[in-house]
């Protein structure tokens, strides 16, 4: 499969250590990068990746960092928020120090904190599906403190020495350039964007129709009148009713801790509470018995969530299976965090 529009790679270092920089880049593409200007900042190199599943032509940002708190800053901003949202991997490259607890040893860590800010809180840590690595180089032996250093930031860390070494550890696994290329090559580099799938549900987000009682029969004047009601059997999606009424029941627990608030408060005529009778553990969920109803708040909840779905399905049309899979997947995550 030709992946024609993939995502991004930034790759980066300080100013300082930009021959490290074009060095990694070079072993990776085999071609060095050639700067636009007088700096390699700014400068786009392709790295073709071939497998057994794939092929694409992965553009690689290359950029240089002279205050990683300022860099950080400006990547965060609500300006950047178009380039982080086409990113796939990050890579920091680095000289690896002789001495951990030295100036270049804090410069070190400086850098890596400033960019693993940016994959923290830009790209969503540990759940942002691209691929994060961090690379020394040096001939350092003990890295143990620069793999927990990255690990902290939701990096890879792989030293890159300048000597030949065997391309396999101890372990039996890839190490240096080899390692990097191995963890690019496993990363999907499909360009199915977050915001994308977001940006089209804001149409729906921004309108309060009303669905079906129970999703079983119409109820008097609520029918829509841009488009037929939701059947989530009709999704395509693999889901069944029972899935959704799994979202049905997890709806009403939330709605019923509310109820629970209004019993507490006590009707100051008979003594009584004063807020709804409340459901009982062993009652059934709206949706699930015959004369039970949703409120309004939360039946526009969830004609919402049904509405995101559909509006996914639509988007998906003519995709190859994996691309429709995932983002199905993230559908239904986004729906799940409103839960």
């Amino acid at each position: 499969m030709d992946i024609t529009n993939p995502r991004r790679i930034l790759a980066v270092s300080s100013v300082d250590a930009t021959d490290h920089l074009v060095r990694v880049i070079n072993d990776l593409t085999g071609t060095p990068p050639e700067p636009t200007s007088t700096s390699l900042a700014g400068t786009t190199h392709n790295l073709p990746i071939k497998t057994a599943y794939y092929k694409a032509t992965v553009p690689v940002w290359l950029d240089l960092i002279a205050s990683p708190s300022e860099w950080a800053g400006s990547f965060l901003s609500a300006e950047a928020k178009e380039v982080l949202d086409v990113l796939g991997g990050v890579v920091v490259v680095f000289p690896l120090p002789i001495r951990p607890k030295s100036d270049e040893g804090d410069a070190a860590r400086e850098l890596i904190g400033g960019v693993g800010r940016v994959v923290r809180e830009g790209l969503g840590g540990w759940e942002w599906d691209g691929v994060g690595l961090c690379l020394g180089v040096g001939e350092v032996d003990d890295v143990d403190d620069w793999e927990d250093c990255c690990a902290e930031w939701g990096l890879e860390f792989v030293q890159v020495r300048s000597q030949a070494v065997p391309g396999r550890n101890e372990f039996g696994e890839k190490t240096g350039i080899p390692r990097v290329l191995e963890a690019l090559e496993a990363n999907d580099w499909s360009h199915i964007s977050a915001d994308d799938l977001g940006s089209e549900f804001g149409d729906f987000e921004d309108e309060e129709p009303r669905v079906r009682n129970g999703m079983s029969g119409p109820k008097p004047g609520s029918e829509r009148e841009d488009g037929p009601d939701l059947d989530p059997e009709a999704l395509d999606f693999g889901f069944d009713r029972e899935d959704f009424a799994g979202l049905r029941r997890a709806i009403w627990n939330a709605g019923r801790e509310e109820d629970d608030d209004d019993k507490k408060e006590q009707d100051p005529a008979n003594g009584e509470p004063s807020g709804k009778k409340a459901v009982t553990d062993g009652g059934q969920p709206p949706g699930v018995g015959a004369d039970e109803r949703l409120d309004d708040e939360e039946v526009q909840k969830l004609e919402r969530m049904m509405a995101k779905l559909q509006a996914v399905r639509e988007m998906s049309a003519g995709l190859p299976e994996d691309q429709r899979r995932r983002m199905a997947a993230k559908a239904v995550g986004e729906v799940m965090k409103e839960l």
